[in-house]
């Protein structure tokens, strides 16, 4: 793997870039796809394996098998659904994440916090934390089945939006187009979303949401602060009014770009302490595994009084997502 370039392919992508794609998918190591292939195995034959996915990229003839879909279950009942491509594909993928997340990477927001470097959930929830101080009441946001809900066509839109490299429009095309496998092993044929667990996943799901929410608040509502990790977002509102106002905006946004709000899940939080706590609806919400309410504290004199803190969830469905946040 150590010649750059190749010129008889119709796409110039240089061999060291698959080779460091591998790298990265070897650190984050990971179970096996649909072929039952582990790191492990594709070691064993390492550089034919990634010549073998340089050459089909590079000719414009790679297709991703079907993703295994693995059922994880979650701490308070049910499954989370997670997308398990082969290690191959995961290379593939890297591939164009890698590119797309150079271009991407600069535009995206400051509160956009999830999967980006230098950011984490922790840092999300600091700053909630702090501008809940300054505002009184919050937007609990809750995007339904995103990951199963993102139309292609605006996916697509998105990236050709960043770069005119056509096979990177080509290979983000197919494997959004991917069918997944069931557990019981058939093949389910999707006709929107983009699966949770794949490697170009949270780039493409950073991108549409950029779009769809980010730069859209920030031009329609540039005073309005809010913190987005992924597909969870908090805004925060000076007024009960307000707040209303925007979740109807909000509401009437994600239609358009072919999303939902959770009809019970997104709700308008009071966050404040005091005697006022307990004349509203909603006094506490969770974000990214932290519960958000009235909380006794002391100041630096040692006076107890009370204010609105975030502590890590006691719900198991929360704790939960501390550990899938996606």
């Amino acid at each position: 793997m150590s010649e750059l370039k190749s010129s008889d392919k119709p796409f110039d992508i240089p061999k060291w870039v698959v080779w460091e794609a591998y790298q990265r998918v070897k650190a984050n190591k990971g179970a096996a796809g649909v072929d039952g292939q582990s790191i492990e195995d594709f070691e064993k034959d390492r550089d034919a394996n990634l010549y073998r996915i340089w050459n089909r990229m590079s000719s414009g003839c790679y297709f991703p098998p079907p993703v295994r879909a693995v059922e994880i279950p979650k701490t308070g009942g049910g499954v989370r659904v997670l997308g398990v491509p082969t290690v191959a594909d995961r290379v593939a993928q890297t591939v164009v994440a890698r590119f797309l997340e150079g271009k991407v990477e600069p535009i995206f927001h400051r509160d956009s916090y999830g999967y980006r470097p230098e950011r984490s959930a922790l840092d999300a929830v600091a700053t909630c934390r702090e501008r809940c101080w300054k505002y009184d009441w919050v937007i609990d946001l809750d995007i339904q089945k995103f990951f199963d809900s993102v139309p292609w066509e605006l996916m697509l839109k998105a990236v050709a939006r960043h770069t005119a490299q056509r096979w990177v429009l080509l290979y983000v095309r197919r494997w959004l187009e991917a069918p997944l496998q069931q557990p019981d092993g058939t093949i389910a044929i999707r006709d929107r979303g983009t699966p949770q667990g794949s490697a170009i996943s949270p780039v493409l799901a950073n991108l549409f949401m950029h779009y769809a929410f980010d730069a859209w608040m920030e031009r329609e509502f540039p005073t309005v602060g809010f913190e987005r990790y992924v597909d969870d977002a908090v805004v925060h509102c000076r007024s009960r009014s307000q707040a209303k106002m925007l979740v109807r905006a909000i509401e009437a946004r994600m239609e358009h770009v072919g999303l939902v709000l959770h009809p019970t899940k997104t709700k308008i939080v009071y966050c404040k302490g005091g005697r006022r706590q307990g004349s509203h609806e909603h006094t506490a919400f969770t974000f990214l595994g932290y519960t958000f309410r009235a909380r006794g504290a002391r100041d630096k004199h040692g006076a107890i009084f009370t204010s609105f803190l975030p502590a890590i969830s006691k719900d198991p469905l929360c704790q939960d997502r501390v550990r899938h946040p996606e």
